[in-house]
């Protein structure tokens, strides 16, 4: 029994009675019941802002579909405007391909082709037309060797050169677009001139006149020397407005008293001492020309075709017909 007692004693002793009124394990749940509170109030702080996230990207995808929207409709609007356009531009063509090509008439008609009016801005016009043809020995050809061949044969071979050829298809596609309205005057040059058809303004309205001046140009034999002097005397005497000069290169003879010039004084060629000029002389003598018998007033346009051992040409004659407002060209072989 002493020791039944003593059990009980002991459990009485151990057992604790009054729990509440323990300090520590009432901090112990103080403290978790805060940090579940902070717990709480941390996840409703992240749950608020996932909700603000959530409601500005859908904020942000309201304002791309709405962007989309205008984007699909401004599209839309610009696709049917190029339906529109391209419906324009076929109605356009097909009516360019129907309407008929308006054409000058001319006087001279050309089988070959060709019917433009304009080459690289060159256009025949003018009140007093005057057309000055070179018609010396190096339009027979372009290489200066074959020139020499040609040079020392007939006359037939002489007019069969090629660039005479050519020479004269450039001066029928001039006179085909001579304006009725306008006066012409033609003259061939070499070491002579020589007015074709006329001596004096004529109007050329009629084919027949025209059949006459080109048969009178077929009859032209390139030869002797370039003297673009005697040409623009002749052709500028009166009154040009307008000066069409179908030449290769840079004269070779002229009129003045280049004895009594120095600049000249090592010009042999041009005192009777030599009969080869050299470059140098040749634009000297080309200068001379120019500010001695380029009629006053008149517009040049130059058609310069080509010759070999002249490289100074087209500077030159650019020079002279720009100072007028003309204008210079040197076409492709095919052309006209």
């Amino acid at each position: 029994m002493s020791c039944g007692l003593g059990a009980v004693i002991l459990i009485f002793m151990l057992v604790k009675y009054h729990v509440g009124d323990a300090p520590i394990e009432s901090d112990l749940l103080t403290a978790d019941i805060e940090r579940l509170e902070l717990q709480q109030q941390e996840l409703q702080q992240t749950l608020a802002e996932l909700q603000n996230t959530s409601k500005s990207e859908a904020e942000k995808i309201a304002r791309l579909r709405a962007k989309l929207a205008f984007l699909q409709q401004t599209l839309d609007q610009k696709e049917l405007s190029l339906d529109q356009k391209k419906a324009q531009l076929a109605a356009l063509k097909k009516d360019i391909s129907e309407r008929p090509i308006a054409r000058k008439e001319d006087l001279i008609e050309d089988d070959r082709g060709g019917e433009e009016d304009y080459l690289l801005g060159l256009k025949v016009e003018g009140r007093r037309i005057g057309v000055l043809i070179d018609s010396s020995a190096s339009m027979t050809d372009e290489p200066l060797l074959d020139i020499i061949k040609r040079k020392n044969g007939s006359a037939t071979e002489k007019k069969r050169g090629p660039k005479w050829q050519r020479t004269r298809k450039v001066v029928r596609w001039l006179l085909a677009r001579v304006p009725k309205t306008s006066e012409l005057m033609v003259v061939s040059y070499n070491t002579s001139v020589k007015p074709l058809a006329h001596a004096n303004w004529t109007r050329v309205d009629t084919s027949s006149e025209l059949q006459a001046l080109y048969r009178e140009i077929d009859a032209l034999v390139p030869e002797g020397a370039t003297n673009l002097q005697k040409g623009l005397q002749e052709i500028g005497r009166l009154g040009t407005t307008d000066l069409y000069l179908i030449t290769d290169g840079l004269p070779t003879a002229g009129e003045s008293r280049y004895a009594s010039l120095n600049p000249f004084a090592s010009c042999s060629s041009l005192l009777g001492k030599s009969s080869t000029i050299s470059g140098e002389c040749r634009v000297k003598l080309f200068r001379q020309t120019i500010k001695d018998s380029a009629p006053a007033g008149a517009k040049i346009n130059v058609i310069l075709l080509p010759i070999e051992g002249d490289p100074d040409a087209a500077n030159e004659y650019w020079a002279w017909a720009a100072s007028t407002g003309g204008m210079v060209i040197s076409p492709a072989l095919n052309w006209p």
